[in-house]
């Protein structure tokens, strides 16, 4: 499995410094989960991150120049193009495990793809609403048939979308299994599953979406997406 979309740095600094939500950090913890390159960034700015804190509690107080070497450590060319071999042990968020849903999500739903019970949202889409104690993000995971679009919208707020089996494509880019997909209210998309396989997804919300036709609107309370 090759990850071509990755979480953005910004993104992983505020889960790696525990600024983020429930919703947000599990969808960035599964992500992790099937994605070697951003463990060794996230290894990588942890690593920093405590090599700045012990000049500040050792030595003098952190200045403009200090950030700066920070920041460049972290997203240097090295980073990303770390060997597999000298990638740090998998912590809890890095394990990975037979079957479609890896830890952490696994446990947020009790098992895998075939012990889940679905809830129809017609034309042969289905989701299953994730309970967590974020009030601030909905959290889902969903399987859009093959070959068959997720109807135009865009976004109040951010969205992340992370694909767990089969692939979208949304405009020339294609998301497969691993690839993360950041929007926002800048975005106008139709994602559309790509041929031969259901596309299963993480997706975490923190608005209801915004669609373009009527219809689905009219019944977006009832689905509540």
């Amino acid at each position: 499995m090759s990850v071509n979309h990755h979480i953005s740095d910004a993104l992983l600094l505020d889960y790696a410094s525990g600024n983020l939500s429930e919703g947000w950090s599990l969808a960035v913890a599964t992500h992790l989960a099937l994605c070697p390159s951003c463990r060794r960034t996230l290894a990588a700015m942890e690593g920093a991150a405590g090599a700045l804190f012990d000049k500040v509690v050792s030595e003098r107080p952190v200045t403009t120049s200090d950030w700066d070497a920070m920041m460049a450590r972290i997203s240097g060319p090295d980073t990303a193009r770390e060997p597999a071999a000298a990638a740090p042990k998998p912590s809890t968020h890095a394990r990975t495990s037979a079957g479609v849903i890896p830890e952490p999500l696994r446990s947020y739903l009790g098992g895998d793809v075939e012990t889940l019970k679905w809830q129809a949202l017609g034309r042969g889409a289905y989701q299953i609403r994730i309970p967590t104690s974020d009030p601030a993000t909905q959290v889902r995971l969903l399987k859009i048939p093959a070959g068959k679009p997720v109807p135009e919208h865009t976004h109040e707020g951010r969205e992340l979308t992370l694909v767990l089996a089969g692939s979208f494509r949304d405009g020339e880019d294609l998301f497969a299994r691993g690839d993360l997909e950041e929007a926002d209210g800048s975005l106008l998309h139709t994602p559309t599953a790509t041929e031969g396989e259901d596309c299963i997804c993480l997706a975490v919300t923190e608005a209801p979406l915004k669609f373009s036709s009527w219809i689905v609107r009219m019944i977006q309370p009832i689905l509540k997406i």
